[in-house]
Order: structure tokens, then C-alpha cells, then sequence
């Protein structure tokens, strides 16, 4: 089985969520754009409150002041992580990219989405870079403000994979879906394969994912035989009617030790999860989140406070504001990062969700019972 590749090969190596962050891309905010989707993902994906905000204002730009607080809370964020040794990359500023409309045969949109969440799009896995086949039908530009930064890894050697594009026609989305809040019912089909980058975490040579309103069977597949190799999928089915990314569901902070949201992961599942795959793994609940509800959350739920990025087994970066996590943390021997993100969370992701690993210190190991 192969090891990840020398320093001195790939300017790519990511194969955990813990050891030491060397490089990383960070997103942007600026021309963020509300998404034309259509109704039924909206309901399976967004919350309730937020929907007649997508339905009266699809394609518009969000609110200029509101992206750039995000903004100037992603600037401060590069300076953290440069200042604790972190190689950091941007995307190309994508300017109009996103205002203007995406016509297909098939279908149309009123516009795209943002550049904002390069975890969503981007999976590094090893010396692979995967351009996933997102089932949203507003984010399939959303790769092009990288292509600058994936050429250039190619040229130093790493490997760049597009999946293949998907057609996201009318029979990718369930005819007749019907919201359920206690069971998960998706909302895609199986017609092509299609998921989205940040339903996968790393573990080694394990990739833990789950299948979700974005990511199906198909793309699970799909998946599965491109990393067969050296790497194993391992898909686990949470306590949640309204899956779409992982990480505000599980979250590794070196092996052994794991985040876990105590609503999607009960104790029955913990209890299953640790007598099976995570064997020997400490898991420990999220303390509830203390975000108050006049906080502006478009498209996630208070539980992104656990969407924290590792810098190494012993860093986390957190919101500064969410002292309880800053507490835990503490009580866990880590280092808490305290760093302003409650603008950028309105726009449906923290810090994992904002971040790419490029590179990480460690290559491929077996953390996992598997």
C-alpha cells in the first residue's frame, strides 16, 4: 500500500484532520450571491425561517455590509494562522462570477453561489486533489476562482481529479419529496453520482463520510473506486433528517479523540461507533451552543460551533465568542485559537467549512477499527 507522497514530490499531502497544518487555502466571501436552487433542496437544506429570504431574493448578492464583516473576519483569520506557521492560500477574487446566470439544455439558474467554503468543493486526499460533483446547481462555478492555485499544484506534481460533471436535471431531485424532521428522506436521487467535499472527514487510510441531501450512493461509489487502493470509505448513518456536511457532526482533534454533536451522534450511536470503527476512540458531546437567536444563520444551524480547524493535536482554532468550547477545549489539554467568525457563520460554515488542507505533516496511518 502506498505512503503519502515526500515532501520533496507533491506540494500536496493531506491524509488526517490533526497533524501539523503546513499549507491551506482559505475562501472568500466577496461576490456571494443567494442561491437559485430549487424549492424542495431548500427545504431539505436550509432552515425553515430562511426560506422566503432564497425564494424572494435568488440570484441577488447578499447584503454588502453583512460580506464584509465576513470578509474582514477571513482576513484576520490568515493572519492567525500565518502567525502560527501556516502557509496560507486565497482563490482569485471571482468579481461578477457569481451574479451572472448558469444556463444549461437543461436548466437555468439566476446566478451561482460564493467561493467562500473551499472545503465544500475541494476533498484532498493524499497527494488527490477532488473536485467534487456538487448536486447544488448554483455552485457549478464555484471551482473556477481555484483553478489558478489546483494548476499550479499539478505542475509541482500532486494529482488534480475532477469527478465527473454532473447533468442535474429534473430527475436528480425527488418528484413529491416531502420534509420529515425526524427521518432522512433525500432529496437527490440516483441517476449520477453527485456529493459534496465536506461530507467526507480523513482518518488516515480511512475517509469517513455519510450519505446526505447532497451526496448519494452513486457519488459515494464513485468515490469509493477512485481511493480503493489506498484508502478505505467508511460511511456511517447519523440520528439526522437534514444531512449535508459532516463536520457540524463529527469532528477529530488528534487520534483517539473526537467532537461529536450529541443530537445526530446519541449515545446509542456513540456506543455502536466505539465498539466497532472508533475502537479505543474517546468521544466527547458538543456543549450546547450558546450563539443567541438573533444571529443570522442563512444556511446551517447553531451547532457550526463545532466547525473548529486543528492546526495540529494540540491547536484548534474557535470562535471567540463560544466560551464554553473554549472551556472544553481547555479541560482537554488543547490550546484554544480564539478567533471573531459569527458574520462569516451566517453564510453556512466556520472554520473547517472555510478552509482546504493542502498540506499536513503526517501521511497515511491506520486510526481506525476497520
Amino acid at each position: 500500500m502506498s505512503q503519502a507522497p515526500d515532501a520533496t514530490s507533491s506540494p500536496v499531502s493531506a491524509c488526517d484532520e490533526w497533524s501539523l497544518l503546513e499549507e491551506v487555502i482559505v475562501g472568500r466571501i466577496e461576490g456571494a450571491v443567494v442561491p437559485d436552487e430549487p424549492d424542495n433542496m431548500l427545504q431539505a437544506t436550509v432552515p425553515t425561517k430562511q426560506l422566503d429570504f432564497f425564494r424572494q431574493n435568488a440570484g441577488k448578492p447578499f447584503p454588502a455590509d453583512q460580506m464584509k464583516l465576513a470578509e474582514d473576519e477571513l482576513t484576520y483569520l490568515v493572519k492567525v494562522l500565518e502567525a502560527e506557521g501556516v502557509k496560507v492560500r486565497r482563490p482569485d477574487d471571482p468579481g461578477t462570477l457569481f451574479q451572472q446566470p448558469i444556463v444549461t439544455p437543461d436548466w437555468q439558474t439566476k446566478g451561482g453561489l460564493y467561493a467562500a467554503m473551499p472545503r465544500d468543493n475541494l476533498l484532498v486526499v493524499g497527494d488527490r486533489i477532488i473536485e467534487a460533483p456538487m448536486s447544488w446547481r448554483s455552485r457549478q462555478r464555484e471551482g473556477l476562482p481555484y483553478r489558478a492555485l489546483l494548476q499550479e499544484y499539478r505542475d509541482g506534481g500532486s494529482q488534480w481529479i475532477q469527478a465527473p460533471t454532473p447533468k442535474l436535471k429534473d430527475d436528480l431531485y425527488t418528484k413529491d419529496w416531502e420534509l420529515s424532521d425526524t427521518e432522512f428522506r433525500s432529496v437527490i436521487t440516483e441517476v449520477e453520482p453527485t456529493f459534496d467535499a465536506a461530507d467526507f472527514l480523513r482518518f488516515g487510510r480511512d475517509v469517513v463520510g455519510q450519505r446526505s441531501h447532497v451526496t448519494n450512493e452513486k457519488g459515494i461509489a464513485w468515490l469509493r473506486e477512485l481511493l480503493r487502493d489506498e484508502y478505505r470509505v467508511q460511511i456511517i448513518e447519523f440520528a439526522d433528517a437534514h444531512p449535508m456536511h459532516v463536520d457540524a457532526t463529527i469532528m477529530p482533534l488528534r487520534p483517539g479523540l473526537m467532537l461529536i454533536n450529541p443530537i445526530r451522534v446519541p449515545q446509542y450511536l456513540a456506543d455502536e461507533l466505539k465498539q466497532g470503527l472508533f475502537k479505543g476512540w474517546e468521544m466527547v458531546n458538543v456543549p450546547e451552543p450558546i450563539m443567541p437567536d438573533s444571529q443570522c444563520l442563512y444556511m446551517t444551524s447553531k451547532w457550526i460551533t463545532m466547525n473548529v480547524l486543528s492546526i495540529d493535536e494540540s491547536r484548534v482554532i474557535v470562535e471567540a465568542q463560544d466560551e464554553p468550547m473554549i472551556a472544553l477545549f481547555k479541560s482537554l489539554g488543547l490550546t484554544p485559537i480564539p478567533v471573531p467568525f459569527r458574520n462569516f457563520n451566517a453564510f453556512g460554515g466556520s472554520f473547517h467549512c472555510a478552509t482546504c488542507d493542502v498540506r499536513r505533516a503526517a501521511g497515511p496511518r491506520d486510526w481506525l477499527n476497520a
